[in-house]
């Protein structure tokens, strides 16, 4: 029977060893061949206690979540510590060809990447969210993969990790243009995705769930939408400008100003319908993002 709980890989060896790879060459950072994995169909789940970033090509069986890999060109994933990466029963597809860089926490202490490997999102995202690459984009970042392995695989000396991580960093900034490039190149998809947010909104401001629940958090968003947070926050940020909770609260101004224009309930009996405490924390946000206090708004239409 196979065994559903995600199994902890806590070092580096200990993901070689489970993979029936050699021994890394460093204990704390390595880069592998993943069409060498073995298959290891009793096992479905691992969490990683590293970061783990690959570039895999034919890998159609892996999932995160509820979610499946399915691609046949380079796309590329980025894992922090405690995520689950799951697999099916059947392993390691046959025709999976790229690599797995693992890069454990402790290889990054007293270094520029320490705090900063966290301002990358990405590795935030689903792995359902990963990095479409072209040609030229996987042929770089494989370059830069292959001076990692170059580096640790030398003699070791006094700039061998700074040298390493200056690779990272220069790994972890195209990937972060990428990303980018990804969401303005993927308009049909995203344009979707502000239409489900929009109607995401709509239905949550129109139920009376503002009463009991209060404000939609960006997390609730995210679910209804099926992609990450993270993810989701990048995406906006790109397309237009404001955060999700920026959104959130531009749809509860707009919903404000139609109750207070077409209605004559007080600001307290609106702030309330809004899913607010206290009419004054109300107060403050109106005028926060409009510039005019409720009452002056509502008298610009007498």
């Amino acid at each position: 029977m196979s065994n559903t709980t995600p199994r902890r890989i806590k070092t580096i060896s200990e993901g070689h060893r489970l993979t029936g790879l050699e021994k890394p060459h460093h204990p704390l950072i390595s880069v592998v061949d993943v069409s060498q994995f073995k298959n290891h169909a009793d096992i479905q789940a691992v969490i990683f206690d590293f970061y783990a970033v690959s570039l895999k090509r034919g890998c159609d069986n892996l999932l995160y979540g509820q979610q499946k890999y399915d691609f046949d060109e380079g796309l590329m994933a980025f894992m922090a510590p405690g995520q689950i990466l799951r697999g099916e029963e059947n392993g390691r597809p046959p025709n999976l060809q790229g690599w797995m860089l693992f890069i454990h926490p402790d290889f990054l202490w007293n270094t520029s990447l320490a705090k900063k490997i966290k301002k990358y999102d990405y590795f935030g995202y689903a792995t359902n969210e990963a990095l479409f690459l072209s040609d030229r984009e996987e042929t770089l970042m494989n370059g830069i993969i292959d001076n990692i392995k170059q580096e640790y695989n030398a003699p070791i000396d006094k700039f061998s990790q700074d040298v390493i991580i200056a690779q990272l960093e220069l790994l972890f900034t195209y990937a972060e243009r990428f990303y980018e490039r990804q969401f303005i190149t993927r308009k049909v998809t995203n344009s979707r995705i502000l239409t489900r947010l929009e109607d995401a909104l709509d239905d949550y401001f129109n139920r009376e769930e503002l009463l009991s629940k209060g404000l939609p958090t960006v997390q609730y968003v995210a679910d209804r939408l099926n992609i990450s947070s993270k993810y989701l926050g990048s995406l906006l940020k790109q397309l237009t400008g404001l955060t999700t909770q920026q959104h959130i609260h531009e749809k509860l101004i707009g919903k404000a100003k139609e109750k207070l224009s077409t209605t004559e309930l007080s600001v307290s009996e609106i702030a309330y319908e809004l899913g607010f405490e206290h009419s004054q924390s109300f107060s403050k946000l109106f005028k926060t993002k409009t510039k005019q206090s409720p009452l002056e708004f509502r008298a610009s239409f007498n």
